[in-house]
């Protein structure tokens, strides 16, 4: 192509967001010089960025999974991380309530999940020490886990530090640089990219972590894994902000969904009453960039699946905040699926890691996904 400029990289990540950086970082401090496509103009502007800020300690992901394996190692890896680099987080702890008896019945195996998965901190209270905890929990509440692991942290502060190590190991961001389209060659990988400067780089390692668009990203390139089998699906979560002084010191979540953890409630960082996410499924086929805006009417939802575990929540009291897209790999109705995390000893192109259907926790797991990408490298 005229005007397309060439030249050689050794390691490159597509994508920005929190696991491109938890990666890029990884390969960073094993002495790789990277280089990190983004292409959108900063980092972390699109799934990493509209999500509960929550440190997930690892309790519903079924046992041997990588989520579950690479959530339970995050979640450490990330309080160590951020008080190394001055990152704020709080270590509040959360109430997984059971409101009736077909919740209550369900908890004690959702409990010995996460001690089958090395949820440390975690045990069964019930409903008088629960409401104990937080006396504003509706007195339907039989049963609670309490995981006194979960918290919040400061999530953009979080990306600044990634990126700021990532470039004094000397490393680089580009950013407003869509990946095109690749190729395998004989001595690694090509990547051509669009924008205001189109290239074509090759590289002896390629780590596409895409969000959204890491299906596309890897059916493009050329001799690798076309995922056939595979289908991306988009759900949405919005949240709301409930008026007031907040109510509760401690994440409060109801037993969970197939889509999404139910509708929790937060208080952030800032000291708002945050709920959400809900699962609304976007029609088939829908990609970036996706419409953020929360439709107030959603709040009706949230009023009657709220006040199930705290009636205090009065009307008029909730307001849109924003909202965020989940990547899937399953259909509405389908049991959730792991993270695909393939390399080499999956597709057999060396120097390729494709990561696919990284959604929650894929947070509170980046700091571990990277450092499995990178020894899979």
């Amino acid at each position: 192509m005229f005007g397309m400029e060439s030249f050689d990289a050794d390691a490159i990540v597509i994508g920005a967001g929190a696991v491109g950086l938890g990666c890029a970082r990884a390969l960073a401090l094993r002495g790789r010089e990277v280089l990190v496509l983004e292409s959108a103009g900063a980092i972390a502007t699109e799934t990493s960025s509209r999500n509960s800020e929550v440190i997930h300690a690892g309790l519903y992901y079924p046992t041997g999974s990588l989520k579950a394996e690479l959530c339970v190692a995050g979640c450490r890896k990330l309080y160590v991380y951020c008080a190394a680099h001055g990152v704020e987080t709080h270590r509040c702890g959360k109430l997984v309530v059971a409101v009736d008896d077909g919740e209550a019945a369900a908890t004690p195996a959702l409990l010995q999940n996460a001690q089958a998965n090395g949820v440390e901190n975690i045990r069964l209270v019930d409903g008088a020490e629960a409401r104990r905890l937080e006396p504003a929990l509706s007195p339907d509440v039989r049963v609670a886990i309490h995981s006194e692991t979960s918290g919040l942290f400061d999530s953009h502060a979080y990306f600044l530090a990634l990126q700021g190590e990532i470039e004094d190991r000397g490393g680089s961001i580009v950013f407003d640089t869509p990946v095109v389209r690749g190729a395998v060659r004989k001595d690694g990988l090509e990547i051509e990219t669009g924008g205001a400067s189109p290239s074509r780089i090759r590289a002896r390692t390629v780590v596409n972590s895409a969000g959204h668009q890491a299906l596309p990203v890897a059916r493009s390139i050329e001799g690798g894994p076309k995922y056939s089998g595979v289908r991306m699906h988009g759900v949405k979560g919005s949240y709301f902000i409930a008026s007031g002084r907040a109510a509760f010191a401690r994440l409060i979540y109801p037993m969970h969904n197939s889509a999404t953890q139910g509708l929790h409630l937060a208080i952030d960082l800032g000291g708002r009453t945050r709920l959400g996410p809900d699962a609304e499924w976007l029609p088939e086929g829908a990609k970036p960039p996706f419409d953020y805006e929360v439709d107030p009417a959603r709040a009706e939802h949230f009023y009657r699946e709220v006040r199930r575990y705290w009636p205090g929540l009065k009307d008029g009291a909730l307001s849109p905040d924003y909202s965020g897209v989940r990547p899937k790999i399953v259909g509405k109705g389908q049991p959730s699926a792991d993270f695909m995390i393939d390399g080499p000893e999956v597709h057999g192109v060396e120097g390729l890691v494709n990561l696919i259907g990284i959604e929650s926790p894929g947070l509170t797991s980046s700091l571990a996904i990277g450092e499995m990408v990178a020894g899979v490298i």
